[in-house]
């Protein structure tokens, strides 16, 4: 009853039929010859300085097909903080503005040079300039929070989509424009994509 079926035509299935009449055009592999191909594909030396030098090669392709994936916008190689399509509303809304908060590194380093003049009127002038610019940034940043979350609570309804959308969008507005990760997509002035 629980036995085997006999005869070979159980132990040999036929190849699946395809509509031509033809086979896949070459012999399946044995398990031997599978085995010797994915241990090829591997290549790990078995000296350990190579096989860390070769660890050390593969690690840095991965990085950089990472790195290309996050410039180009590709969603699977951003990191989990610049996900879903919120935080890209953000991004270009941030992107197709210019704020003053973006050059504040630059005023804050200019400053710093400043500060090294011994004159106490330049001095002054330099704290009171500074100060002066960064109440404008505040201003300007708040204008630019306030209207991204109105902005966002249209195209976005569901609150937790916007869950920390403002601070995401003040950090990306204090990194000079260059520099910023993952790259722009929209041109200064330009519409931001919903």
């Amino acid at each position: 009853m629980f036995g085997r079926r006999g005869g070979a035509e159980a132990a040999e299935p036929s190849p699946p039929e395809t509509g031509d009449g033809t086979g896949k055009g070459r012999p399946t592999p044995t398990r031997r010859e599978a085995q010797a191909a994915r241990k090829q594909t591997l290549r790990i030396p078995k000296d350990p300085k190579a096989a860390k030098a070769a660890k050390r090669e593969r690690d840095r392709e991965a990085r950089e097909r990472q790195r290309q994936g996050m410039l180009a916008g590709d969603q699977r190689y951003l990191q989990p903080r610049d996900r879903g399509p919120a935080r890209a509303f953000a991004r270009d809304f941030v992107d197709s503005r210019f704020t003053l908060a973006e050059t504040f590194i630059l005023i804050a380093v200019l400053v710093l040079v400043l500060g090294f003049i011994r004159n106490p009127i330049v001095q002054q002038w330099v704290s009171i300039g500074f100060f002066a610019l960064t109440a404008v940034i505040i201003v300007d940043m708040a204008v630019l929070i306030i209207t991204l979350n109105r902005k966002a609570a249209v195209l976005f309804p569901d609150a937790k989509e916007r869950k920390g959308l403002s601070m995401y969008a003040a950090l990306r507005a204090l990194q000079v424009r260059r520099l910023r990760v993952p790259p722009p997509r929209v041109k200064l002035g330009g519409a931001p994509k919903a």
